[in-house]
């Protein structure tokens, strides 16, 4: 017999289960990701820290867990919503159960609820601080929690999942032809891949590090990584970029894209309920082509702020190629990219310095492959401030 398990969210909504992984109670925004595999790259993808994740797909843990796929050390998920778990698995790569899996990191899960109706929910009234327990059963107290906990904006996260001392990734013998330094701001591994299998020699350095300190490693390039959490929340990242800017090639991944927005003199949002999946379609507006693509974040950066006028983005929106242009205290910047969803941008570089970036996740993993050439890309903006 399972142990009931209750979700609460900040709004007085409840939602009965029962209980799977550890017993407890955990804390966070409750959010929807609609990917349908990949449920362990979502439990250790480091973004997801201060989140309860609820999965849309109906029918999670069958294919179960192994040591290849983690995105980082460890889960990062305060909880985890499924419609039905499935005790029994198989796939010739598994190792464990996922119930086995979060019970051994302290995971609390639910199911057994109506995860189309919650999803609904959200989509409608906005991603909320909810409690998810499997020790406290009273409803009102649940709610009460959910309204007197902290939320997303303006925490560091950050410094909960960003790695305590530099280290150098090697994982294969490939042969490494640039030096690229990485902030970790939950940085998943299958970015370093990405970057190795390009040819870089990659050094991880923690999230608080310090610009002097990066260029005395005299890095060819310099990686700003995906994470949890709200960017206005990290000033120390965005000063840190604010004094690389110019001095090597940029690239900026999901929470590195808005702080390089923010670096640049722009501002960020809070998303209604955020983008979480594998499946958001984004237009190249440089090339016309549109990328499907995985994505996992909560706060978008205004097109506005970055001197973008509401005209050009509308107008904009007709024309199949060229990207919008703007201004900012480092030089013209365009934005490159935006989501065909909902409009938001999802993409941009600068015109006189080397520096892009991208709200959604390139090494796609799981996910799809539409956009590893911004890997390419990145390989052909150092090789061009080397020869230059």
């Amino acid at each position: 017999m399972r142990e009931k398990a209750i979700l609460a969210l900040e709004d007085g909504t409840t939602y009965e289960g029962t209980a799977f992984g550890a017993i407890g109670e955990a804390v966070g925004e409750v959010v929807f990701n609609t990917s349908m595999t990949g449920y362990q790259e979502v439990l250790t993808d480091p973004s997801y820290a201060g989140q309860i994740v609820t999965m849309t797909y109906p029918h999670i843990g069958n294919y179960g867990v192994n040591s290849e796929d983690y995105e980082s050390r460890g889960p990062f998920v305060e909880g985890f919503v499924v419609r039905e778990y499935s005790r029994i698995y198989s796939n010739w790569r598994a190792e464990d159960s996922l119930e086995n899996f979060l019970n051994s990191y302290g995971i609390v899960g639910i199911q057994n609820i109506d995860t189309r109706a919650l999803t609904k929910h959200i989509r409608s009234e906005g991603a909320m601080k909810g409690v998810l327990s499997s020790v406290d059963l009273d409803t009102q107290s649940l709610v009460e929690k959910a309204k007197a906990s902290p939320g997303l904006i303006g925490r560091d996260l950050v410094k909960n999942v960003t790695t305590d001392k530099p280290h150098i990734w090697w994982e294969t013998k490939r042969v490494k032809h640039f030096h690229v330094v990485a902030f970790d701001f939950g940085i998943k591994r299958n970015i370093l891949r990405s970057l190795e299998t390009v040819g870089c020699k990659i050094t991880v350095v923690p999230a608080s590090t310090k610009a002097e300190e990066v260029l005395a490693l005299n890095p060819d390039g310099i990686l700003l990584s995906n994470g949890p959490g709200d960017p206005a929340g990290v000033p120390y990242a965005i000063e840190t970029t604010g004094k690389l800017l110019g001095k090597k090639p940029i690239f900026g991944i999901c929470l590195g894209h808005q702080i390089l927005a923010l670096a640049l003199g722009g501002r960020t949002y809070k998303l209604k309920f955020g983008h979480r999946g594998g499946n958001q379609p984004v237009k190249n507006l440089l090339t016309g082509g549109v990328e499907i693509t995985a994505q996992n974040h909560g706060f978008a950066v205004d097109q506005n702020s970055l001197k973008v006028s509401e005209r050009e983005w509308r107008v904009g929106k007709t024309i199949p190629i060229g990207g919008w242009k703007g201004e900012t205290e480092f030089g013209s910047i365009e934005i490159t990219h935006i989501n065909l969803n909902d409009g938001t941008v999802e993409g941009l570089r600068c015109l006189d310095i080397p520096a892009y970036s991208v709200q959604y996740h390139p090494e796609a993993s799981p996910g799809p492959h539409d956009s590893r050439y911004l890997f390419e890309q990145f390989m052909k903006l150092m090789e061009e401030e080397n020869i230059g």
